[in-house]
């Protein structure tokens, strides 16, 4: 992975390529910004640079360097991520013993805290000590969803890089770009936290049928009747696709958007183009609050599915709701 494979974040890679440049490295730094922003893939590309022999802005992914990065076994490379629930300070022992011993390539050593915000009070503050004291010349990323839940004292010592959420916008010129059908690239790029994401979704052949399915429901949970809950016992349910009732929900909260788009005039954000007649027929069925509420219960239902929630029974509460 190179700076130039990355897409978007472009203020974060010109911050980063410019210390490279210009040698000027910080001994740590705080990646922060939304799930799916690229921090991780940000990190591997800064890293590799750091180790590469050309001390460049980019890494070359030739040299002896860059091969080991490649293959994950550069011995001065290290990655910390949650050991459960949280980031204990054994993890942080570890890496500071590892980390007492020099470079035997005379580069700086470098690790990777992911979910930093998930270090327990005791890892942090044995952080803190290594950040303040490294036995060796290290590089520590830090990265988080959450900047303001990192202990202070650690934020202080970090310079910070803050990521944006992707923009679906880029994300769908790409993947139209690379062949797929726009009319699922327009619904996946809302779904999936990133471009890799958005290629695995829209590989699998359910995803598309998943959509037909929703479009099904949409129409027929507004008419009042019984049929959505048939449908959906029939052709979700039995039709095998029971296993991805949260990527419906999700579908139907961009179908219930879009409604509320259209009823204040704004076509342009409308997500199921494809769809318009259809969604216009359905918008004039209920006041916008009643589509609000239905964004609602659609997040509800998808959240009560990952308390466990039997998944049949969140569907038919969710389209009994729809329908008032």
């Amino acid at each position: 992975m190179s700076f130039q494979e990355i897409v978007g974040q472009d203020i974060a890679k010109q911050m980063l390529q410019n210390g490279l440049r210009n040698q000027k490295i910080s001994h740590a730094y705080l990646f922060s910004g939304p799930a799916g922003s690229g921090q991780m893939k940000m990190a591997n590309s800064f890293a590799k640079a750091l180790v590469c022999i050309h001390k460049g802005d980019e890494a070359c992914g030739e040299c002896i360097q860059c091969r080991k990065m490649e293959h994950g076994n550069h011995p001065d490379f290290h990655v910390i991520e949650p050991d459960g629930s949280s980031i204990k300070i054994e993890q942080i022992r570890d890496i500071q013993r590892i980390f007492s011993y020099r470079s035997e390539s005379g580069n700086r050593k470098i690790y990777i805290i992911k979910d930093a915000d998930k270090m327990t009070i005791q890892a942090s503050n044995s952080l803190l000590k290594f950040l303040e004291e490294p036995p060796a010349p290290a590089v520590a990323i830090l990265l988080t969803e959450n900047a303001q839940s990192v202990l202070p004292t650690i934020r202080s010592r970090t310079q910070p890089i803050v990521f944006t959420p992707p923009d679906p916008q880029k994300m769908a010129q790409i993947l139209g770009d690379e062949g797929f059908p726009m009319p699922l690239v327009r619904c996946v790029v809302h779904i999936a936290s990133d471009l890799e994401e958005c290629r695995e979704l829209l590989a699998q052949n359910w995803f598309a049928e998943i959509r037909n399915v929703m479009l099904q429901l949409g129409k027929e949970s507004a008419g009042r009747g019984s049929m959505s809950l048939i449908t959906a016992q029939q052709k979700l349910f039995k039709g095998g696709l029971g296993d991805h009732i949260e990527h419906v929900f999700d579908l139907f909260h961009l179908w219930f958007k879009d409604i509320i788009h259209i009823q204040i005039g704004r076509h342009e954000s409308i997500v199921f183009i494809d769809q318009l007649e259809s969604l216009s027929k359905v918008a004039t069925t209920r006041d916008m609050q009643h589509w609000i509420s239905c964004m609602s219960l659609a997040a509800e239902c998808k959240k009560m599915l990952r308390s466990h929630v039997n998944p049949q029974l969140c569907m038919e509460q969710f389209l009994i709701g729809v329908s008032g």
